[in-house]
């Protein structure tokens, strides 16, 4: 593990080594996790991709996940401090922030340019809003919120009860250094009226690089729209919808996830 300085906050970060035989001016794979991950929390899946791919990878937990820095006052009013670094709530843009201002720092300081996008969820969301603004390789967002749904606020207020209730709590603190920081910062910000107008249909319109959008046709945290939306308004995207599945495709549908992106990364 690394610790990468951006701002003065310490990132945990895990480099992937590719394999011997790997073509090496394959764009590296960066993945960004869900709003309760951390590098920990993705297993073993990055390095198993990495390997099936052929290709080298980086794995982060941003601010307050995982063994990253922890936020201030994780609670309280957000502020904004000299040198970037912030205390507080997160606010209803704080994915807008990290895929504007936290991630290119970070792969600038990694050396990696141009790079494979992959992520999940809230990590599919920052994925997408970089590739708006900056060039990629290419990008897979797997359960992307390109919207605000009534059935994912109703899921991440069920995780608040679980989460008061201790089981949620217990489980992810085998995970996050601060758990009640990382949790209550994703919980509240989601749960904030604030949030509803977040919509980024627009935005992503602008993406150039290949896209692979992954949804699962059981995922309790958005619907099939969050995909239809995404590729009606990226018209070059690929999608892959997979029964049986939930809101983390790498997880309950391994197999068929790590098939698609690999037939799609061969062409990148």
């Amino acid at each position: 593990m690394q610790a990468v300085d951006i701002d003065g906050i310490f990132l945990e970060v895990v480099p992937i080594t590719a394999p011997v035989e790997a073509d090496a001016s394959r764009a590296p794979l960066v993945f960004l996790h869900e709003g309760l991950g951390s590098v920990a929390l993705w297993r073993d899946w990055p390095a198993r991709l990495c390997a099936s791919t052929g290709r080298a990878g980086w794995v982060y937990s941003r601010q307050g996940y995982g063994q990253s820095s922890p936020v201030a006052d994780v609670r309280g009013a957000p502020r904004e401090h000299a040198g970037g670094t912030r205390s507080g709530r997160l606010r209803p843009d704080y994915m807008h922030r990290e895929a504007l201002h936290v991630l290119p720092r970070l792969l600038a300081r990694l050396g990696a340019r141009r790079p494979v996008l992959i992520g999940h969820s809230d990590g599919a969301t920052i994925a997408l809003i970089h590739a708006a603004h900056h060039a990629v390789a290419a990008c897979v967002a797997m359960a992307p919120h390109v919207m605000v749904e009534d059935v994912s606020v109703r899921s991440i207020d069920e995780a608040r009860r679980a989460f008061e209730a201790g089981g949620l709590r217990e489980r992810l603190a085998r995970y996050h250094a601060d758990v009640e920081g990382a949790f209550w910062q994703w919980n509240d910000v989601w749960l904030s009226p604030a949030f509803r107008a977040f919509d980024i249909r627009q935005e992503v319109s602008a993406i150039r690089a290949p896209l692979l959008a992954i949804q699962g046709l059981d995922d309790e945290y958005g619907t099939l729209s969050q995909v239809d939306d995404l590729t009606a308004a990226v018209p070059h995207a690929q999608t892959l919808k997979l029964p049986d599945c939930g809101h983390s495709p790498h997880k309950d549908q391994p197999a068929a996830v790590n098939t698609a992106i690999a037939a799609f990364l061969a062409a990148v």
